[in-house]
């Protein structure tokens, strides 16, 4: 078919709805299953063969599967509907989305239901055509990629195994992604000692934490120089404690007696948990030598009772040349007449600097850059509307040179 046929079919106020759609549904990490069953619904309805995986007892993700005829490449459109918890500075209801002038508001559109929406969008485009594919594309909405990516994992594991992916991360619909850090993250658990008659002061555990901070942030990551700037990285997230593993804050006068730090790392080739873990229990063990009352626990992966990180993502580095790459870059042309402003490394080092699900699927042997479109932050939740036409067309293009 005549592929400006095929880009008419991309619906500007349909791919809006579509996205309003989903920020309706909160579907917070851990909590992806409610708009699972939608998305699996929204599918199924439109004649996708749809596979509702129970990941784990009670947690669903949905992969719908457009078929082809036989004999032909398959691709896979690859994102995930977790969302992180808000960010202050709402003054809007974030789950009743809105359009001002090219940005689409609400709570997780930015990362990354805007890169589902495209991604759902542009398989539509082709089922709506009714041109006939050889190949399936196979449309994965997973849980649990702001968890390490444990939903791409099981579904790799599980039999899909395209031949190519497509990863609608929003790293912007101008540049195509082949290159950034992994992930790894920790728990510290620092133990206290409440006072009593023969110790009058005891040992508070927080101001140990704030003595472990300072020296986990001094702490030099053996690693060997990458070619991203300001990696690795290493940031302490999340700072909490109380009384007993509850965490209790009712005795807030009191010495705590647990208190816990959960800490990210962006990682280059090369490094690992045990890397860091040695690293970092060098400079711990150190307070612990000088402090007989230091008492530490470095934990990886972290437990699960904490509903955050599950898995590990490896660095991500595949090579350009790949063809899948240069068939998105083709595409771009066809819709732009324009070059891609960038293929390889993500438009800004700040962006390079987190792990995404592309790395498992290119472990499993699936190429897979990341493509999709950006807009905000955490802090302001847009995206952008005109990226997410563009990155709507540009992966029916890309779907239909591959399974054709």
């Amino acid at each position: 078919m005549a592929t400006q046929e095929l880009i008419r079919l991309i619906d500007r106020e349909e791919l809006v709805a579509l996205g309003k759609s989903l920020v309706r549904i909160p579907s917070f990490i851990g909590e992806e299953t409610p708009i699972a069953r939608w998305v699996a619904s929204y599918m199924s309805s439109r004649g996708y063969e749809v596979d509702l995986q129970e990941v784990e007892p009670g947690w669903f993700q949905t992969v719908a599967t457009l078929k082809g005829s036989g004999g032909g490449r398959s691709i896979m459109f690859n994102g995930h509907l977790d969302s992180n918890p808000l960010a202050t500075g709402w003054d809007r209801d974030p789950f009743d989305p809105w359009v001002d002038g090219n940005r689409l508001y609400g709570a997780g559109i930015r990362n990354m239901k805007s890169g589902v929406a495209s991604m759902i969008h542009a398989a539509e485009a082709i089922r709506k055509s009714g041109v006939k594919l050889k190949g399936d594309i196979v449309i994965a909405c997973v849980l649990a990629e702001l968890q390490g990516g444990l939903g791409t994992k099981y579904l790799i594991e599980h039999g899909y195994k395209t031949d190519v992916a497509v990863v609608t991360e929003p790293y912007g619909a101008h540049h195509i992604v082949t290159k950034h850090a992994g992930m790894v993250d920790f728990a510290l658990h620092i133990k206290g000692r409440h006072p009593d008659t023969s110790d009058v002061n005891g040992v508070d555990a927080i101001p140990q934490m704030m003595k472990a901070i300072a020296a986990i942030y001094d702490t030099n990551l053996t690693h060997k120089p990458w070619d991203i700037e300001g990696l690795p990285w290493l940031k302490v997230g999340s700072v909490f404690g109380g009384r007993g593993e509850s965490y209790d804050l009712r005795s807030v006068a009191r010495n705590s007696d647990l208190c816990t730090a959960f800490m990210g790392i962006s990682t280059v080739p090369g490094m690992s948990a045990a890397t860091i873990r040695r690293d970092l229990e060098t400079s711990l063990d150190k307070l612990k030598a000088a402090d007989p009352d230091f008492q530490y626990e470095l934990v990886n992966p972290i437990e699960r009772k904490f509903n955050t990180w599950i898995l590990d993502h490896p660095p991500m580095d595949m090579p350009v040349d790949e063809e899948i790459v240069q068939t998105i870059a083709g595409a771009y042309r066809q819709v732009t007449g324009d070059e891609p402003q960038g293929i390889g490394l993500p438009s800004s080092p700040l962006s390079a600097r987190y792990g995404d699900d592309d790395a498992h699927l290119w472990t499993a042997g699936i190429p897979a850059p990341i493509y999709g479109p950006s807009g905000g932050t955490y802090g302001e939740d847009y995206t952008l509307i005109d990226e997410m036409e563009l990155c709507s067309k540009v992966l029916a293009l890309t779907a239909l040179d591959v399974c054709r």
